[in-house]
């Protein structure tokens, strides 16, 4: 049997669903400085995949995308309701980005 090294971050249900399948998971769990660490690099990795995803798997990475920025969160102690609240005041003060504005220049009086 091959043994593959992976030391990421994984899915909760992750390490069940593959017993289920019949291999041998080894795994820790993490103790919040090394949690912190592998969150970071997680979301980078899922900012890759969700970078050159095409088109059929797009949704499904940013799915993956968004927990990994709702796990970050929560390890900081903010919660999913107020993530979304304040996504909601900014868009409200400052605009989303569907009109597709990009800026140029800013000209300051002196």
């Amino acid at each position: 049997m091959e043994k593959k090294e992976y030391n990421k971050l994984v899915r909760d249900l992750f390490p069940d669903l593959m017993k289920e399948k019949g291999k041998k998971v080894e795994f820790e769990i993490l103790e919040a400085s090394q949690y912190s660490e592998k969150l970071m690099e997680k979301f980078n990795e899922e900012v890759e995949k969700f970078r050159n995803a095409g088109t059929d798997r797009l949704l499904s990475e940013m799915v993956d995308l968004l927990e990994v920025v709702y796990a970050i969160a929560e390890h900081r102690g903010i919660t999913e309701s107020e993530v979304e609240f304040m996504r909601q005041l900014k868009k409200n003060r400052s605009g989303g980005f569907r009109k597709k504005i990009m800026l140029k220049t800013i000209e300051e009086e002196s």
